[in-house]
């Protein structure tokens, strides 16, 4: 019998966050459409993924949070996958 596994490609990419006081510095790492900052400092996460209409929309994460951070985010996303192909 001849077994298909799926494989899930994650990527991480550096991202900074600006918040109330400073920037914050942080990671993204994606998972099945979702993906998720982490700040290095563990101050901040969050997750962002597609709504059904193709709006992004925060998912899960630290709070408070600004709600700034979803568009700032879709954004870095936006210009990282424009860079890979």
């Amino acid at each position: 019998m001849l077994e298909i596994k799926r494989l899930t490609i994650m990527e991480e990419f550096d991202a900074v966050l600006t918040g109330t006081d400073t920037e914050v510095n942080g990671t993204v790492t994606t998972n099945a459409g979702a993906y998720t900052f982490k700040a290095i400092d563990d101050s901040l996460e969050i997750t962002i993924t597609r709504d059904g209409e193709g709006n992004w929309e925060r998912i899960s994460g630290t709070e408070p949070y600004l709600s700034g951070w979803v568009d700032e985010l879709a954004e870095q996303i936006y210009t990282n996958n424009s860079k890979l192909g």
